[in-house]
């Protein structure tokens, strides 16, 4: 039939769609167990679907003696995990979900974080850099520097282009992000593009001028408040010893002049927080914030000459995660609406086939491909990681200059290290694991901690923390409970509970 001139529309024949034939075939899957989901196996597919089914059913999938036409035979289908003899439009939705999870490999750098000087009125005791005092000269970034980087982001053809800006502390070099923002601001209008600014400050020394520049703009201001104020407090020192405060009331002023939702905070667990999970959920709920991120400390720069103070094991970690996760579900189902914006990121990765642009959790890794990182010298890195361990006397993942071309960064020898280890798929014992759909490769964080861009997985923090978070997301998505699935809902889709009839995902 004709669908216009010189097209023609073809519709599948009926047999396409018919019940599955007697033969089939088992596509790749990963499986594991989990040890609070007991005679069940979690199978997944190649491109993230996944299925809990009891030991029988997992023994006759692994034996080839499934009955095509039963419901068992018909989950595991729509779970690409077996096909029948008559594909038909079956492996072409199987390619097309593919391309949609990794479909952030063909585009071009959107995140591009400029470090505008390494001056700071705090001295955070989990700090990844070697932060100046506010005083000292020869750490912030120069017009030239500044004007370089931004040829750099326009080079890219991102749909979206992100500028953050990052420090020490952005607003003691707030001239010249005043001065990228405009000419930004400019170019993309000129361009017909997209240009969203994110500024992450502790927000003391933010005055009203500033904050206003920041509404005109858009701005989005990202600070930090680490959970109730003696917590806070003892993780964030700054001279006059009234960090908390002080945070709270710049929290407050922003919000005035810039609007409610225009800043975010997040949450920097030590071992001292470790011990206030419910308390540091509720310092977010007393200040009206609807997400809070439980950031785990970093192995990166000055943070380590304070790991034996303030650090712990992932087991921990996942302990407080665990019972602050659960309090949050239960004053979701109260009527206040908070996310995590870790376990929203989890849950839309495995629970809906987009990626989330998050470059930790990206295979082949995001680093340099999506994100560039600017530093104050001119230095261009892959990534903020790589910029501190830069700091920390190891510069492989330096790019180049913000003299460059952006082609000539991405050929770079840095790009090449993380090319060849920057697949999970293909990665020792992550190719086998059932959460390698959702998970990532870290090229920059496996140097820090283990010396070698591959690493080692059995003694690998990160893929012990990452292994426990993903069990504890499919553990609560294998209970089933219908107020949890309503919860898990409201956070991907930024809709209150209230609004949900129902939810779920048949797993």
């Amino acid at each position: 039939m004709s669908a216009g001139r010189g097209i023609t529309a073809a519709f599948l024949s009926q047999k396409e769609f018919a019940a599955p034939s007697q033969a089939y075939e088992v596509l790749p899957f990963r499986h594991t167990r989990l040890p609070a989901v007991p005679d069940q196996v979690l199978v997944t597919s190649g491109v993230g679907e996944f299925l809990f089914l009891s030991e029988d059913d997992f023994g006759r999938l692994t034996g080839g003696t499934l009955e095509p036409g039963t419901e068992l035979y018909r989950d595991l289908r729509t779970r690409q995990i077996v096909c029948d003899a008559e594909r038909g439009p079956f492996l072409q939705g199987l390619a097309a979900q593919q391309r949609t999870r990794k479909h952030f490999v063909t585009e071009d750098p959107a995140l591009h974080i400029f470090v505008l000087t390494l001056r700071c009125d705090h001295r955070c005791h989990y700090c990844q850099v070697s932060p100046r005092r506010p005083s000292e000269r020869g750490f912030d970034m120069d017009d030239e520097t500044a004007d370089a980087a931004l040829d750099r982001v326009f080079e890219s053809e991102a749909e979206t282009l992100t500028i953050e800006f990052q420090g020490g502390e952005s607003a003691l070099a707030f001239p010249l992000m005043r001065r990228i923002v405009e000419q930004a601001a400019e170019r993309a209008r000129r361009a017909g593009r997209r240009v969203r600014f994110v500024m992450a400050t502790t927000l003391h020394l933010m005055t009203d001028e500033m904050l206003v520049f920041c509404r005109d703009y858009g701005i989005e201001l990202s600070t930090s408040l680490d959970g109730p104020e003696h917590v806070h407090d003892a993780n964030r020192p700054n001279g006059t010893r009234d960090s908390f405060e002080r945070t709270v009331g710049g929290v407050a002023r922003a919000r005035e002049i810039c609007g409610h939702d225009r800043v975010a905070a997040l949450a920097t667990i030590t071992r001292h927080g470790l011990r206030y999970p419910r308390e540091t959920v509720d310092t977010y709920l007393e200040l009206g914030f609807e997400s809070i991120a439980l950031r785990p400390i970093s192995p990166f720069g000055f943070a380590v000459k304070s790991r034996r103070k303030l650090g712990y094991t992932s087991d921990e970690y996942l302990r407080f995660y665990r019972e602050a996760l659960d309090y949050l579900i239960e004053v979701n189902l109260a009527g206040r609406r908070i996310e995590e914006s870790y376990a929203t990121l989890l849950l839309t990765r495995i629970l809906t086939p987009f990626p989330t642009g998050y470059v930790d959790l990206q295979s082949p890794a995001a680093a340099g491909r999506n994100v560039l990182v600017y530093n104050y010298d001119g230095g261009v890195y892959v990534s903020d990681e790589g910029r501190m361990l830069a700091e920390m006397g190891d510069d492989r993942f330096r790019m180049g200059s913000v003299h460059d071309s952006l082609t000539d960064l991405r050929q770079s020898n840095a790009m090449k290290v993380i090319k060849e280890a920057g697949d999970a798929e293909k990665l020792p014992v992550c190719s086998e694991c059932a959460f390698v759909p959702y998970c990532g490769a870290d090229p920059v964080l496996n140097v820090a901690t283990q010396g070698d861009p591959v690493g080692h997985r059995p003694t690998s923090e990160f893929c012990h923390r990452h292994t426990g978070l993903f069990r504890i997301v499919f553990e609560l998505l294998a209970a089933r409970d219908p107020g949890v699935l309503r919860v898990f809902l409201s956070w991907m889709t930024r809709r209150d509970v209230s609004e949900l009839a129902a939810a779920g995902y048949r797993a």
